[in-house]
């Protein structure tokens, strides 16, 4: 079983949520979920961790066959929260990719919410399912929810080149999307001229260990 893979995104199919993934002498093609497709995008050509969850997806005649499929995610608190998701009746792997197109810490607080409104906005996910998901799930995802950013009076700023960056490796390092960007900026204000993204990074870290 494949845990963890690291590697060169080389391909991104949009259409398919997949991403051809090229380790050592292999290359793997990998499911993703929706809300990470534009992360992915500005991460061509560069080396990137996955967190896995393998699954056999029956295809042919009478589902005879049996296909392994590998799905990523940055980091492995989502893992966690799609091994979840897919506990709900009626939700396979593949339409449970295709609903998350929304980050998890937003889809997580709706549905301890209740708000079964915003759930519906997800593709894949009707009234019916999204009524369905809030009975199986409220109250089991309180370490993944999040208030989100659009409930927030402080909205954070739009990052530069630099910044956008240094939040790519905090996400590749396991960080929470919300909890990465609230240290770039804090980073960012300490420093006033940012020079190279490794500086950005560590001093982020720095702030957070609560060394400055």
């Amino acid at each position: 079983m494949i845990a963890r893979i690291s590697g060169t995104l080389v391909e991104l199919n949009t259409d398919g949520n997949t991403i051809i993934l090229e380790a050592g002498h292999l290359a793997y093609e990998i499911l993703v979920p929706g809300y990470s497709i534009s992360d992915l995008s500005r991460m061509r050509e560069r080396s990137i961790t996955l967190h896995c969850f393998e699954y056999y997806e029956s295809s042919g005649a009478m589902g005879s066959n049996l296909v392994p499929c590998l799905v990523g995610f940055p980091q492995a608190t989502d893992k966690q929260f799609f091994q979840r998701f897919i506990s709900v009746k009626g939700i396979g792997a593949r339409k449970a990719l295709r609903a998350l197109a929304k980050p998890i810490a937003d889809i997580a607080y709706a549905i301890e919410q209740g708000d079964a409104k915003l759930l519906t906005t997800l593709p894949e996910i009707g009234k019916r399912t999204a009524e369905q998901i809030i009975a199986e799930l409220k109250g089991k995802l309180t370490d993944f929810a999040q208030q989100p950013m659009s409930h927030v009076a402080n909205v954070t700023k739009t990052l530069n080149d630099i910044e956008s960056q240094a939040l790519e490796i905090l996400l590749q390092l396991g960080e929470r999307r919300n909890e990465a960007q609230e240290l770039i900026e804090r980073a960012s204000d300490v420093l006033d001229d940012v020079a190279t993204t490794d500086v950005l990074v560590q001093t982020a870290y720095r702030l957070k260990s609560g060394s400055i």
